[in-house]
Formats: structure tokens, sequence, C-alpha cells
């Protein structure tokens, strides 16, 4: 029996993602609403499962996805010797041997096995989802269809540099910060640790009654040395909670999600560099001939925005139900004017995929100036706020050595 590949919605909104075995796709389709499903996308799988297993296991051990700057190499030097002239299985060998990243090279090596014994090229790299995205597989799939595997392999290579760029600016973005606030959280437990209780044992040989302020700090002292584990505890099982609800929990997921798009400022850049990723992969696939309803689905995906998928499943429907593309977008509240606008200029002079080539670049540009404007206003506050901390520590310390005279007896 034809083993299929399904994702769906249930009641709760949670996504599903499952293989099972049915007789043909309708019947499976119509199994699955009757469970109360909403069907996204159903695919027939390869029939051979010994084969399936092995590359399987031999993609677990390949460990995680790679990043993207790796695959901009790869889809690069790739599509540079096909162009050259290079046999498909001689230039995947050569990457297999020259590649710094492992994995990759390791699964190149085996992808230019499976197409000696004949399989197409997007179908032996989509066995390993670990190494090669389903977006550089598609692609790959419209290359080999149109003859131009090389122009979507460069086509590939430019959209993983924009991506790999985008990643390291909000990487930047978030390291300053939290680099020092993590600094500024060991230097004040380390005054509170070590120092406070010094000091306190010197002001209760002499005597007398302590300022409010320095009796605040040597309960906060005590409090800590007493606590430290559980607070340490508490520190590491609420982070493994939150990840564990993040990876297991959809609606938890989604609140988050939505609280990030919403947060004061950051909100500004979570929305800009999600738009950018938006109209970067949507350019990138429909330029290259992939149909646009599979578009939505990969891009929902690489934005990683659990509120902005469901907003681009729901645009899906509306295309694959004949609605223009901006209109589909308009309803979902989601999206900016000016892409609603963009958008459908794009759809009504044929030039969609420059519209959004052209959305792609205004976001990335803005996006880039809101890195920089959140570092310039975070800096100052956190120099503020941290030597704001320290020096109150300070001076509740110091206080009692200002009446030492009416301290000692």
């Amino acid at each position: 029996m034809p083993r299929f590949k399904y994702r769906a919605f249930d009641e709760t909104g949670n996504f599903l993602e499952s293989e099972v075995n049915s007789p043909t796709e309708e019947t499976l389709v119509v199994e699955l609403q009757q469970k109360g499903l909403s069907v996204v996308e159903v695919v027939k799988l390869d029939r051979e499962e010994p084969k399936e297993r092995t590359t399987s296991v031999l993609s677990s051990a390949l460990g995680v996805r790679v990043s993207d700057r790796d695959l901009s190499i790869f889809c690069r030097q790739l599509g540079t010797m096909i162009s050259a002239g290079l046999n498909l299985i001689d230039a995947l060998n050569v990457l297999g041997e020259q590649l710094p990243n492992k994995k990759l090279a390791q699964a190149s090596k085996n992808v230019a096995q499976m197409v000696s014994e004949g399989k197409p090229i997007s179908n032996s790299m989509a066995e390993f989802p670990n190494v090669f995205p389903e977006f550089v597989v598609n692609l790959v799939r419209v290359g080999e269809e149109t003859g131009n595997l090389d122009v979507a392999l460069i086509r590939a290579a430019d959209y993983y540099e924009k991506m790999a760029m985008i990643k390291s600016k909000i990487k930047s973005a978030a390291f300053y910060p939290t680099f020092v606030v993590i600094i500024a959280t060991g230097i004040v437990t380390g005054i509170l640790y070590f120092l406070v209780p010094t000091f306190a044992e010197i002001y209760s040989s002499l005597g007398g009654t302590l300022p409010l302020p320095t009796q605040m700090l040597i309960s906060a002292s005590n409090a800590l040395r007493s606590n430290l584990l559980f607070i340490l505890a508490f520190i590491v099982g609420f982070s493994l909670i939150f990840k564990l609800l993040m990876n297991k929990n959809y609606q938890f997921r989604k609140s988050v999600h939505s609280f990030m798009l919403k947060a004061p400022k950051m909100g500004e850049l979570v929305t800009k560099s999600t738009m950018a990723k938006f109209a970067r992969t949507m350019a990138t696939l429909f330029s290259s001939g992939v149909a646009l309803e599979r578009a939505f689905e990969i891009a929902g995906q690489v934005t990683g925005n659990v509120v902005i998928r469901e907003a681009l499943e729901t645009a899906k429907k509306g295309v694959i139900e004949g609605q223009p593309m901006y209109k589909a977008l308009e309803k979902t509240g989601m999206f900016p004017k000016l892409i609603i606008s963009m958008v459908r200029v794009g759809e009504d002079t044929g030039r969609l995929d420059e519209m959004l080539d052209t959305i792609a670049r205004f976001y990335e540009d803005e996006f880039d100036k809101a890195v920089e404007g959140m570092i310039k206003l975070i800096e100052p506050m956190l120099i503020v706020f941290i030597g704001g901390i320290v020096g109150a520590i300070l001076i509740a310390l110091y206080m009692p050595i200002f009446k030492l005279g009416e301290l000692i007896k």
C-alpha cells in the first residue's frame, strides 16, 4: 500500500506532521478531514522503505542542519563547476573532499553516489533533511526540470548569503546586551557573595544601627548565600522548561512569537527581519519557477515565526481559491501596507518577482538601520542601568563609614 506524508493543523491549532499508509491521496485527505484536521499538504513517499531507513539513519548521524554560510558555499561552488562543464557526479565528489564542513562534505559524497545510481539530485538531497533544507531541494528540482541547474544553485547561494547576513546581524544585536548583562550579573553576585559579608562583619563588631540601605544590602547578601544553589537550580530549571515548551507546545510558542512581534522596539526589529526573510524567500522561489502555493509554505517555514507562518498558510489557501496574492496577504492583517501595495503592482504589471526582490532589499536595509539604532539605544541604557546598580551597592556599603564616629562605642 502506498505511503504518504501529511502536514495538518488540528482543531486546537497544533501543527501535525506524520507518515501513514493509504490506498490513495484522496482517501487519506477525506480520512484526515473526518478527524477534524485542516490538511496543509499530502506527499506520496518513495516506496523503497529499506533504503529510506538507511538514508534516514545516515542523515541522523550527520547531525543538525548546517549553517546558511556553509550552504551558500556548497551551492555556489557546485553551480560554478556545473556551469564550467564539470560532470555533476565529479563536482559533488570534489566538494565532498574539499568542503570544510564535514557533515556537508559527507552528504555531498552520498548524494554523488545516489546520482551515479540514476537517482535525481533533488531526490537524493531530500534524503538528508538535516543537511539540505526544503528550500534548496525545491530550487534544485526546478533547476533539473528546466535544465538550468547551475542557475538555480547560484540563486540558492545568493539567497543563503542574504540569510546568513540577516542572522549574523540579529546575533550581533543580541550579543552585546546579553554579554554585558551576564558580566554585570556576575560582578553584582560576586560583590553580594564575597564583599558584602566582610563589611557586615566589620559593621557588626562596631555596633550601632546601620542605615536602611545597608541593612537591605546585607539581607540580600545573606539571602543569596543561603539560597545560591536553589537560585541556580531555578534558573536552569526555568530555562529547560521554557525550551521544552517552545519545542513541544504550539500555543506557548505562538504566544511567545506574538509577544516578540508586539514588544516595544524589539517588535520592530523582529517584524523587519521577518518581512525581509519572507520577501527574499518568495522572490527567489518565484523567480526560479517554484509554484506560488509551495513558495508560501516554504516562506512560512523560513520566517521562523509561528504567527507569520499561520498568516501565510491562510494567504496560501486564498491564492489557491483564486484570490490575488496581494488580497490574500491583506486579509491576514499581518503584512504592512507597503508590501501589499508593491505586491499588487507586481501582479498588475506581471513583474511580481522584481517587486518581491525590491521589497526584500528595502526591508533588509530597514533591518540594518533598526539594528544600528537598537545598539545605539541599548548601549547608554545598559551603562546607566549597570552603573546605577553598582553605584547603589557602593553607597549602601560606605554609608556607615560616613557615620563611623557614631558607630564606635
